[in-house]
């Protein structure tokens, strides 16, 4: 018989199996490319291919005309200009994420806001990269100037800052029309919050992020086997 989760068993385990063997295969400008060999509760190994990541943060920003802010940015991987929210790497060493979700507000939308909650935590591809992002929920927006040394490069300086209508971007989601996994999971856990328990019951915006702790310590253990092997 397949059981019933208590409420109180819902939710993600920090785990980390055994680690027999790791190599990086290729590196590149953010991300490693590894293969680990792992052992399996059954006594058991396997080999598993995944892409390190720093992890990143993305925003949305709604302000009091029920609009949200939004990019669109070329992705030349998936060959798509997509309808994002402002988001950005964790990868200024240290950097808090409250703070690098500031940052990137102001460099990508020239925005700034009073009130900020976490809206959801996510992992985007846990089969295949060890990706973690944290989305927030901005509000009380304002003018913002570029942070000082920001000069946008690459498809940043091709993206298109735009306003969209919260109940506009909700029904694109719903229709398949908008993809990118920050702006879906986004604005989905604005509109579960805001039609819920409301607004006021998200967590602050210094709640806890396990995931990052977690990977943390798997990179640790990556590290140590690498300098054994």
């Amino acid at each position: 018989m397949i059981r019933v989760l208590a409420a109180d068993e819902i939710g993600d385990r920090s785990q980390l199996w055994p680690l027999i063997e790791h190599a990086v295969l290729a590196s590149g400008n953010v991300c490693d490319f590894v293969v680990d060999t792992v052992s399996t509760p059954d006594g058991g190994s396997m080999t598993r291919q995944y892409t390190l990541h720093p992890g990143a943060v993305g925003v949305i920003a709604w302000d009091e005309a029920d609009r949200i802010a939004v990019v669109l940015q070329y992705r030349h991987p998936v060959a798509h200009q997509l309808v994002e929210p402002p988001a950005g790497l964790l990868d200024q060493g240290g950097e808090d994420y409250l703070a690098a979700a500031q940052r990137e507000l102001a460099e990508e939308a020239g925005l700034a806001a009073a009130d900020w909650r976490v809206l959801v935590d996510m992992f985007t591809t846990p089969g295949a990269n060890q990706e973690s992002v944290r989305i927030y929920l901005a509000r009380g927006l304002s003018p913002a100037p570029v942070p000082e040394g920001f000069v946008a490069e690459s498809e940043e300086a091709a993206m298109e800052v735009a306003w969209a209508a919260r109940a506009d971007l909700v029904a694109a989601v719903l229709a398949g029309r908008l993809q990118n996994p920050v702006m879906v999971a986004g604005v989905l856990a604005l509109e579960v919050a805001r039609l819920g328990d409301g607004l006021d019951e998200l967590r602050p915006a210094e709640a806890d992020w396990p995931a990052r702790r977690a990977r943390e310590a798997q990179n640790r253990e990556l590290k140590d086997a690498a300098n054994s092997g």
